[in-house]
């Protein structure tokens, strides 16, 4: 579906499953029919490029007020606005409030964003303080969303395309990886940071970092995120530590 629809589609929950929805033309259901093989068709009413609009709403996260710019934050918040329009995070999931939160307890200091996605992370950590601030991520169009809602908010993220499993990671007091399991275990090896807070996996879950002892772990609606800190090793010197 990637591939049919770059432009996006609609996950839907069905009885038996999920439903994956495109809202295209004569062509794209030809290019549907070809590569599945079986499909529904739909008439649709006007104004449905709107629609995903009403599932965009505003969340709070600790001091934060996270939201699209058709909302309207209160006075007594942290106003953090991101437009969805890009799909790469609106901030409303579990595991980026969770990393959210956990920044919020942590002296501000540099920070590097691995999957910066729409910069929601990033942009939360700039406005508690954190500089400077750099984001990475494998998708350019995570990039564009990133630079564009920073500017939005009146921050700055350094923001970066790149392979975390590849380039060389920059050093910083604080890293966080908002990423999938097996990306954190794989990168955890190669951070240098004094805190480092992973995020992206079920609450069943439990990262094998090496090197790295847990701080402190905070769940919601089935998902967790993680604070460590280098592990104290008498026998060899502390690679973590930023500088």
């Amino acid at each position: 579906m990637i591939e049919l629809f770059p432009e996006g589609f609609e996950e839907l929950e069905a009885h038996d499953g999920l439903e994956l929805v495109a809202y295209t033309d004569a062509r794209g259901e030809e290019r549907l029919w070809q590569v599945f093989g079986a499909g529904r068709v739909e008439e649709i009413d006007q104004g449905w490029e709107e629609r995903w609009r009403h599932f965009h709403r505003p969340v709070r996260v600790g001091p934060f007020w996270i939201g699209p710019p058709w909302e309207t934050a209160p006075d007594d918040v942290i106003a953090v606005v991101v437009d969805p329009g890009a799909a790469f995070g609106t901030g409303a999931h579990p595991t980026t409030r969770l990393a959210i939160e956990l920044l919020a307890t942590l002296q501000p200091g540099s920070l590097l964003d691995i999957g910066c996605g729409s910069g929601v992370v990033a942009i939360a950590a700039a406005k508690l303080g954190f500089a400077p601030v750099a984001g990475i991520d494998l998708e350019p169009q995570a990039i564009a969303a990133t630079v564009r809602n920073a500017a939005a908010n009146g921050v700055s993220v350094d923001a970066r395309c790149a392979d975390a499993r590849e380039a060389e990671l920059p050093p910083a007091q604080v890293t966080v990886a908002n990423i999938t399991l097996a990306s954190v275990e794989a990168l955890a090896e190669r951070v240098f940071s004094e805190r480092l807070v992973t995020s992206g996996y079920l609450a069943s879950d439990e990262p094998a970092l090496p090197g790295w002892e847990r701080l402190e772990r905070r769940e919601l609606d089935g998902w967790a995120a993680d604070l460590h800190r280098p592990a104290v090793s008498p026998s060899a010197p502390n690679r973590h530590t930023a500088t």
